[in-house]
């Protein structure tokens, strides 16, 4: 039964857990309340002129998005997006050698490596986990469900418990297959001395093998586009620029779902939560923040190995040495002079984000959280360091350190895009150890954000979850 405002169902906040909560709720048949504080949808699925420059399209946060092709969530969903594929997934550039590239291949990646040896190695650990199907991919993205896959899932758990700086030496001889290992494990934002950030590492180049490492044309922000007008399609409605403060804020239904994180869970919720759960949101573990930058060039980037330019993702650190070096710098709060930068070339896969001839690139590194450090040299001092030249090409720039990632959009605590630490302490305890972790104590009131399992990423499960939770209980 409807409330008294005609809705069944409330979604606060449109990342993209959100949207795809709403959209799962509305497919059900309930008619669906999706708000939004800010004045456009999406979360981290947000594009726009960010160095304002007219014609260059920049993602504000997520731009390569191998999750929301290998999801159950998207995959449910089957959305009409024109996706465009680099012809090289990934690129991780070394001094004095050709880069390494990750190709939707397996035996052409694994042709590239230092030795015979490491070309095994590559495929049957990493070639192995892509072999995994999507079987292996829902159990790692449902980790609190029956496994689909469970032989699969305890061969790839033998490898990707460990830390990825031990997983790299025990599976490879040469520098080149560790520090790619490393550059896909560094993405989780953990020191990679610490438990399962080998598995991380696995999963992400699985995926360049299993499905690609896409972009949506035109920006990311279609497809936060396609949800809303599934949802719309679907009887939902929308509303922008509504901030919700407290419950009582939102019409009174019979579920609510919150793409929140857990500080704004708490204050949304107030005295209803009991003090004890309310106290665990408050005491949830964020982990590092990011800087990032965004340029627009007036041609593509000078690599200096030209091989690099076919790839839209571009990891820049050198060896697992460094890499391992910089994040555990940035674990024990600490700014390393050569941070791990993770770049993005977008205009490699499509073109149309950029006027003829010119490019945008987006680079981000990890700091600590709530750092107010300016990363800037340091950054482009890593690009410089494997594209000579680089800076000649800048025509504008835009930073954003962590507090302006916090306040364009305030799930991202201290700049932490990961929405809370990642390691194992934390993997299931988001935010709350439970066997349900999207309920709670408050009935029909569930989590959906990155602060759920899985987390981090474009895959929308915290809202595919949620959704279910909510509507099995109806």
């Amino acid at each position: 039964m409807a409330g008294a405002d005609g809705f069944d169902a409330v979604v606060v906040g449109s990342g993209p857990n959100g949207l795809v909560g709403a959209v799962s709720l509305a497919e059900a048949g309930l008619k669906v309340l999706l708000v939004e504080q800010a004045d456009e949808v999406g979360g981290g699925l947000r594009s726009g002129p960010l160095t304002g420059l007219d014609g260059f399209t920049h993602d504000l946060c997520a731009t390569v998005l191998p999750l929301a092709r290998a999801s159950a969530a998207f995959r449910d969903l089957d959305l009409d997006l024109d996706w465009a594929y680099p012809s090289v997934q990934a690129a991780h550039p070394l001094d004095g050698q050709d880069a390494v590239l990750i190709h939707r291949d397996v035996a052409l990646t694994a042709a590239g490596l230092s030795s015979r040896r490491d070309a095994i190695a590559w495929r049957q650990s990493v070639g192995a986990t892509a072999s995994g199907g999507f079987g292996l991919v829902d159990s790692l993205l449902s980790p609190l469900a029956p496994p689909r896959a469970p032989l699969r899932l305890a061969r790839y758990g033998a490898l990707g418990l460990l830390p990825a700086s031990a997983l790299a030496r025990i599976l490879f001889d040469g520098e080149r297959a560790r520090a790619a290992l490393a550059g896909m494990a560094a993405h989780s934002m953990v020191d990679l001395r610490r438990p399962i950030t080998g598995g991380y590492g696995l999963l992400l180049a699985a995926l360049a093998h299993q499905v690609g490492w896409p972009l949506v044309r035109g920006g990311s922000a279609r497809l936060a586009a396609a949800l809303v007008a599934r949802l719309v399609e679907l009887g939902g409605v929308v509303e922008t620029g509504h901030r919700v403060r407290d419950l009582a804020d939102v019409p009174n239904t019979r579920i609510v779902l919150l793409d929140l994180g857990p500080r704004q869970v708490a204050a949304v919720c107030g005295d209803r939560l009991p003090p004890g759960y309310a106290r665990r949101l408050r005491r949830y573990r964020y982990g590092p923040g990011a800087f990032k930058l965004d340029w627009a060039l007036d041609g593509p980037v000078p690599w200096r190995d030209p091989a690099v330019a076919a790839a839209a993702t571009v990891h820049l650190g050198g060896t697992v040495e460094e890499i391992t070096a910089a994040e555990a710098a940035v674990a024990g709060g600490r700014h390393p002079e050569r941070p791990y930068v993770l770049a993005v070339q977008p205009c490699v896969a499509d073109p149309s984000r950029a006027p003829a001839g010119r490019h945008v690139l987006w680079a981000y590194c990890h700091v600590p959280n709530g750092s107010a450090v300016d990363m800037t040299a340091a950054i482009e001092d890593q690009v410089e360091r494997f594209a000579p030249g680089f800076r000649d090409r800048i025509i504008a720039r835009a930073a954003h350190g962590p507090a302006a990632m916090e306040r364009g959009n305030p799930n991202l605590v201290g700049g932490d895009i990961a929405g809370g630490y990642s390691g194992l302490t934390q993997l299931v305890r988001r935010p709350n150890l439970s066997l349900r972790p999207w309920t709670t104590p408050l009935p029909g009131v569930y989590l959906c954000s990155a602060s759920t399992p899985p987390g981090a990423g474009v895959h929308g499960m915290g809202g595919y979850h949620a959704a279910r939770l909510a509507l099995a209980a109806c």
